[in-house]
């Protein structure tokens, strides 16, 4: 069942002939990650559905196909079946997005020749070729990011960056365009490229009502970190941290010196000091001050608020500490990064 849409601007209704139906593809293999290969085949045919909700088109302005290495159902590394109408030995031109999954079995796959052959093929007749996650593989052994940046999973970034030393891996990009070549971070990032390229296509509008029938953010620009201090940090075992660390994260303007801290917890101020550093793996100072950035980064990303309010709802104090702390945390001040990942950075203040 599909949610209720909100409608889309009317205006400017196209008067033009809308474009032919572009047709996107997503190569898959065993061991494929499913999430790699759901999510941003869902964003297109999202897409298209609401265009025609909308009374927008009468066509589908995507139609979307899985290709596997031959027709039939594989199997995914969650254990799920996945079926492939074609085998990619079986498409010619007529695709205008190509995109490559990653997964378990990116390692298995992802140096087979004659799949290598017609990925360059392909590279010369599609409009755009992408990977997500550790697709990035097949187009790196391919030859096709030779000399060019890319991206791809965390986790992944060393060894590819081992395997591929002529290529210049960007580790912390969400998505790396290069002309008609396009490589994401892991998983999840394949939707943000889907939702980006549907803003390519037919406008930032379509592409956020598509985030909404989602319940998707479009606020990853292909510049902004993989993944956020909160993902990134780790949770202390012990109950009383974990339990302390939820209080930081809600509590950014308290007082969050060392002292106060210890007394939420019960222990001396130099036994939570060193019990709070071996479990999160960071000290308490470092911790607060990352809450604080990631808190002002929101903030930044997805409010209106002056510089000093964001300072206050935060708890970084005044600007001159949020730009030192910005600086050391992100390498760049807060007032470029509004300018960088606020989708309506030209209307705030």
């Amino acid at each position: 069942m599909s949610p209720r849409a909100s409608p889309l601007r009317k205006s400017p209704r196209p008067t033009a002939r809308p474009p032919r139906t572009r047709r996107v593809a997503m190569l898959a293999f065993p061991d494929v990650q499913m999430l790699d290969v759901m999510g941003p085949l869902e964003v297109f045919a999202r897409a298209s559905r609401l265009l025609q909700e909308q009374g927008l088109r009468e066509d589908d302005a995507y139609q979307v196909e899985i290709l596997g290495l031959e027709p039939g159902p594989f199997t995914a590394s969650s254990g799920l079946r996945l079926h492939a109408d074609r085998g990619y030995a079986q498409v010619g031109r007529g695709l205008d997005t190509l995109l490559v999954a990653g997964g378990r079995g990116t390692e298995r796959y992802c140096a087979h020749p004659p799949l290598l052959r017609w990925l360059r093929r392909q590279a010369g007749l599609v409009r755009r070729l992408a990977s997500v996650c550790t697709g990035a593989f097949f187009l790196a052994e391919a030859g096709l990011l030779e000399g060019r940046s890319a991206t791809t999973h965390w986790a992944w970034c060393d060894a590819f960056a081992r395997r591929f030393p002529r290529i210049r891996l960007e580790p912390d990009r969400i998505f790396v365009k290069q002309g008609a070549l396009y490589t994401t971070a892991g998983v999840t990032a394949g939707m943000d490229l889907a939702l980006a390229l549907v803003e390519e296509d037919h406008g930032r509008e379509l592409a956020l009502e598509t985030a909404r029938a989602l319940v998707m953010f479009l606020r990853r620009p292909g510049g902004q970190a993989q993944f956020s201090a909160q993902l990134a940090v780790q949770l202390a075992e012990q109950e009383p941290l974990r339990e302390l660390q939820g209080y930081i994260q809600d509590h950014p303007r308290a007082d969050l010196s060392v002292p106060t801290l210890a007394r939420r917890v019960a222990m001396s101020p130099r036994n939570f000091a060193r019990v709070f550093t071996r479990e999160v793996g960071m000290t308490p100072a470092r911790f607060v001050t990352s809450t604080r950035v990631e808190t002002a980064r929101r903030l930044l990303e997805e409010s209106s608020e002056s510089l000093e309010a964001v300072c206050a709802l935060s708890g970084l104090g005044t600007p001159e500490a949020m730009r030192r702390a910005f600086l050391h945390k992100l390498g760049i001040p807060p007032g470029r990064y509004r300018e960088r990942f606020h989708p309506h950075a030209a209307s705030t203040p």
